[in-house]
């Protein structure tokens, strides 16, 4: 591996186990302060306006300064952010605890950053892969270390979760080498512009638009399994461990030998037409037909896991080498509007067409976003044009 990449990796898998912790916690939390659904929606969707917002100026600022003091920085957001949470006492200090966590946790563009700084062209998509593979351990991690803290008391989860970051931070501050050799001075306005050329921002329509169906079959998916398979609570929480261990073994695993056989640019198509015939496949799967359901959501999971390393790896390559951060946050920012959008869309559906309805939207979606990326995936590309 090259030097550096460990450091990184553990910097982010411990981000994420944190965020795993509070994730399922934060709705029961809320509710013990009085919010409704509503507010709990809203309260959920904070962070993602944050994240939305913060993620390019925090690209943009690590391009100038270094990746390591942004990535700190952010870790000690999160911690803050963590601790008022936990501290709670009135329905506004919640969502200032979250805007602040959405906001420091805009950090995942920074550290793709520091990933392809460090990562020869050849290995950047096994590299971020297995970047992607430490969100998937701390999606596994994090809610079993937030259900055994809760025992403890709701506010609990958030105390351990700030604890967790600002440990983080500094061993980030300890360990984690600064990957960027020349930071970038102040920039003319039309070299800005770099950042999100046609092909960038093509990318980010790709990005919202894969986001945004996928995010609709997490929201829906509990509601859909107790519907048409019956599944509890605990059924479906096993049901998207599922999920997250295929992510993990594909991004961890097998994206790097993919990649060198069929390149970035071939995977993202396929992956895309995979997830796209799981989720039709989902739609229409008749009532406790498990086969069907597994093969659907193996489909899914394997194409989403395929997708996401292959259009990082594909926006490395785009974009300006000394704007890559800035480039990367704007396709977080993408990812993060439509986690906002989608769970709203595909709810929608839901109640008023019919149950299988979100993963047909979100089938057809993934097929606008093969469109969209089709003309940007050829091998040859002028990223500035």
């Amino acid at each position: 591996m090259p030097q550096g990449f460990w450091p990184i990796w553990t910097t982010v898998a411990l981000d994420l186990v944190g965020f795993g912790i509070v994730a399922p916690i934060l709705g029961r939390y809320a509710k013990d302060f009085g919010a409704n659904g509503l507010e709990v929606g809203l309260m959920f969707a904070s962070f993602s306006v944050a994240q939305m917002i913060f993620s390019p100026i925090l690209g943009r600022v690590s391009d100038r300064i270094g990746r390591k003091p942004v990535i700190i920085v952010s870790l000690i957001g999160t911690a803050i952010g963590s601790f008022i949470t936990g501290i709670g006492g009135a329905m506004w200090v919640l969502f200032v605890g979250r805007i602040i966590d959405g906001a420091s946790g805009a950090s995942v563009a920074v550290a793709q950053g520091a990933i392809t700084d460090i990562a020869p062209p050849e290995r950047r998509a096994q590299l971020l892969g297995m970047l992607g593979a430490a969100f998937g351990i701390g999606f596994v991690v994090g809610p079993a270390l937030g259900g055994l803290a809760a025992l403890g008391g709701t506010h609990i989860p958030f105390f351990l979760a700030g604890t967790i970051a600002a440990i983080n931070a500094v061993a980030a501050f300890i360990r984690l080498p600064e990957t960027k050799s020349s930071p970038t001075p102040q920039l003319q306005t039309s070299e800005k512009k770099a950042s999100r050329s046609p092909v960038l921002l093509r990318y980010a329509a790709v990005v919202a638009l894969t986001t945004l169906g996928f995010s609709g079959f997490e929201s829906t998916f509990s509601l859909f399994g107790g519907e048409r398979f019956n599944l509890t609570v605990g059924s479906s929480a096993m049901v998207f461990l599922f999920v997250g261990v295929i992510l993990t073994i594909v991004q961890g695993g097998l994206i790097g030998m993919l990649t060198r056989k069929f390149g970035s640019r071939g995977l993202l198509r396929v992956s895309i037409v995979v997830v796209a015939v799981g989720l039709f496949l989902l739609a229409y799967t008749p009532n406790e037909q498990w086969t069907v359901l597994f093969i659907s959501l193996i489909l899914i999971s394997v194409g989403q896991g395929i997708a996401s390393p292959s259009y990082t790896t594909l926006v490395a390559e785009a974009a300006p080498e000394d704007r890559r951060g800035e480039a990367l946050g704007y396709q977080q920012s993408a990812s993060a509007l439509a986690r906002i959008a989608g769970p709203v869309i595909a709810g929608a559906l839901f109640d008023s067409v019919g149950i299988g309805s979100p993963y047909v939207f979100a089938g057809v979606l993934f097929l606008l976003a093969l469109i969209a990326a089709w003309t940007v995936t050829r091998p040859v590309v002028d990223a500035r044009t």
